[in-house]
């Protein structure tokens, strides 16, 4: 809880400064050529292909926006680079948006991110454990030490709903913060007891040994989304044509991304270090065209029932 309210109050802090420091027009923001340079924070994982996709094919530069893509390591970190003016935009999970609303820390989306493929056994994340772990199931995970990316965000909140689901207790998880590259190390040599992980390291530990207990995205929520690109209220009120110039580009990579997955796999050897082998092999996350509000709310209804946050939350206040 203390740390929950230091973040709270950095992030609260982080945007009343970046607001006294802002303009309240639509002028480009410095590009070059008359393109506007826009800085977006993603983490490096397969989830934002269409990001990088988007960039390589020229769909953004055709919205007259040059982008940067900055790695972060989660939708918290995101949310807070977005509320100081690091990210104009960026790649955060939902349940970190919902979050931050909760918190009074205005951030909205503004398009799709990905969603579960809604097929277990068939994902692109899930909870590993060693080989040779006690753990044969979801329910299994009860009391256990699980790696996850973020505190308090969509891993830890679905893993909860995968235990619940299979019968399990999901009030005394342990849970370790860790770099999803990090996790298949972790788990194999049993620094953790298991590790919710996504492509393409949830392929790579897999690989490695580990089993799968649990396909929590897809077991948690039916076709849930998992995330959106975001930006605070300010910058999408202030500078609503570059918004939409930038939803329009972001709307225009995701579909092509998800009609053209073998170029989506092959992006992936520009902003990560990932064997071709294991692109070819990883399991893709669904590019939708539009946000599944059902799922999201849903989300924001276990997060009351989990504690992150203290009341009941409408999403339609965060989603475009």
């Amino acid at each position: 809880m203390r740390r929950l309210a230091a973040t709270t109050t950095a992030l609260v802090t982080l945007f009343a400064v970046a607001a006294c420091g802002s303009s309240s027009d639509d002028t480009p923001s410095g590009g070059s050529g008359g393109l506007d340079k826009v800085k977006v924070g993603a983490i490096p994982i397969i989830d934002v292909a269409p990001l990088h996709l988007g960039k390589a094919k020229g769909f953004f530069r055709e919205q007259n926006i040059e982008i940067e893509v900055i790695n972060t390591t989660g939708g918290s970190v995101a949310v807070t680079g977005v509320v100081s003016g690091q990210f104009d935009f960026a790649f955060g999970n939902v349940v970190s948006l919902i979050q931050a609303h909760s918190q009074n820390i205005p951030v909205k989306a503004v398009t799709v991110g990905n969603a579960s493929t809604g097929k277990p056994g068939e994902d692109f994340g899930g909870v590993v454990v060693p080989p040779d772990s006690p753990i044969k199931d979801a329910a299994g995970l009860a009391g256990k030490n699980i790696a996850i990316n973020n505190l308090n965000n969509i891993t830890d909140t679905t893993t909860r709903a995968s235990i619940r689901k299979a019968g399990g207790d999901a009030s005394n998880i342990k849970w370790t913060e860790l770099p999803f590259p990090e996790m298949p190390a972790a788990v194999m040599s049993k620094r953790v007891d298991a590790a919710m992980v996504v492509e393409p390291f949830f392929t790579i530990a897999q690989n490695q040994g580990a089993r799968v207990v649990a396909y929590n995205f897809a077991e948690a929520i039916p076709n849930m989304t998992v995330a959106a690109y975001f930006a605070t209220e300010q910058t999408i009120s202030q500078k609503a044509d570059l918004t939409g110039r930038f939803k329009t580009a972001m709307d225009k990579s995701l579909k092509y991304a998800q009609e053209h997955p073998d170029e989506a796999r092959q992006v992936l050897q520009t902003y990560t270090k990932i064997d071709p082998a294991v692109a070819a092999k990883i399991v893709l996350p669904a590019w939708p065209a539009e946000i599944n509000r059902e799922s999201v709310q849903t989300l924001a209804d276990l997060m009351v029932s989990d504690g992150l946050i203290k009341e009941k939350v409408d999403v339609a206040d965060i989603l475009p």
